[in-house]
């Protein structure tokens, strides 16, 4: 890939946010950080007095007063996608259209078309896109990876993740609850992330089969409800609250993954991943770890922890972003991982549809 950065090595990108709710104010946070390399130049939302009450916290000059105002703007290089997710691919398409380059947040698109949509305008304007997953970006997992990178671990066959949420519904009958909206629950709210972050320590292998099934048992009753997100009791729940999906891989190796928004379980809620190889394991769940293996005809376990003073997977990810602009290197996370995200998750709901395995259509 050609570098796309022509302006001076000492110039500042200078971004633009799209939403300025909770997870736009996080990236308002982590590349305020970066303000030798980078500057929040415009920022938008659809409840404008939010956006300019950022503006004004944030010291950030122009508050556009749509997104595509924001998009057009000459004096934006690159613009952060931090809006529900129905959104994400008509403007991530849109700026790569005006030249911008694109950190979206997860899930890259709401079902697999739109996310193929995204990867056919990335290739067509070759402006990097960036999918916002901060978990492989976090201390612990960089350790992992790097000794899986070195064959710690061998040949790595199987593995298994999750997140289990026990009451944790997020705005019961608002957009999070509606599939039209959302594009599902839990599977494509936190299982994305936990999809990301498996692959990521797996070797990025490519899955070609998928069967799941999902489950409805606590929203349409209004159970399970949790903190996150104001509900609106006469909204629509016609999402999961439990998703289960086996993933097969073209070099033969398997991925087991369970999220839920709500379950009877006597679980820890953090998330988790278990790396199953040749010569070791891994497994991390939150913010500890372990490495497994055997030496001289024993178990060996040696525990992981990341130190308090890590600066945090987000700041690695805002930075990696930019470096990625100005060296025109494709990202980690790019929109090829992305439309992988979306097309094991669409192949898990039509699997528990129609109860069979589903083959993934890469074809754009």
């Amino acid at each position: 890939m050609e570098v796309v950065w022509h302006m001076g090595s000492s110039d500042k990108i200078r971004i633009g946010l799209i939403g300025a709710g909770n997870i736009g104010n996080v990236h308002l946070q982590e590349f305020g950080k970066l303000g030798e390399e980078c500057e929040i130049v415009a920022i938008t939302d659809a409840y404008l007095p939010l956006a300019e009450q950022r503006a004004q916290q944030y010291g950030i000059r122009t508050v556009a007063p749509s997104p595509e105002a924001l998009i057009e703007r000459s004096d934006v290089d690159a613009v952060i996608v931090a809006v529900p997710n129905q959104s994400h691919a008509p403007l991530t398409i849109q700026a790569l259209q005006s030249g911008k380059h694109v950190l979206v947040e997860k899930p890259m698109g709401l079902n697999s078309e739109a996310a193929k949509d995204i990867v056919r305008a990335q290739k067509k304007y070759g402006k990097t896109v960036m999918v916002a997953h901060q978990m492989r970006w976090e201390w612990l997992p960089l350790q992992v990876k790097s000794q899986i990178e070195q064959g710690e671990l061998g040949n790595i066959y199987t593995a298994k993740t999750g997140w289990y949420r026990r009451k944790g519904i997020p705005g019961w009958g608002t957009w999070f609850t509606r599939k039209e909206l959302s594009g599902g629950g839990p599977l494509i709210d936190i299982g994305v992330h936990m999809l990301d972050l498996a692959f990521f320590l797996m070797g990025e292998p490519k899955p070609v089969s998928v069967y799941g099934a999902t489950y409805a048992e606590f929203g349409p009753r209004k159970k399970g409800i949790g903190t996150w997100g104001k509900p609106d009791w006469n909204g629509v729940y016609d999402v999961e609250d439990l998703a289960t999906a086996m993933i097969k891989m073209e070099n033969g190796a398997t991925l087991t993954l369970e999220v839920s928004w709500a379950v009877h379980m006597n679980t820890d809620s953090s998330p988790f991943v278990h790396i199953m190889g040749s010569e070791g394991g891994a497994y991390l769940r939150g913010n500890e770890g372990m490495f497994l293996t055997e030496k001289f005809d024993r178990t060996v376990d040696v525990p992981l922890k990341a130190p308090e003073d890590d600066e945090g997977g987000r700041i690695r990810l805002s930075r990696h972003f930019l470096e990625c602009i100005r060296e025109g290197k494709t990202p980690w996370t790019s929109a090829e991982t992305g439309l992988r995200s979306n097309l094991i998750i669409d192949a898990i709901y039509e699997s528990s549809r129609t109860g069979r395995e589903v083959k993934l259509d890469w074809s754009l």
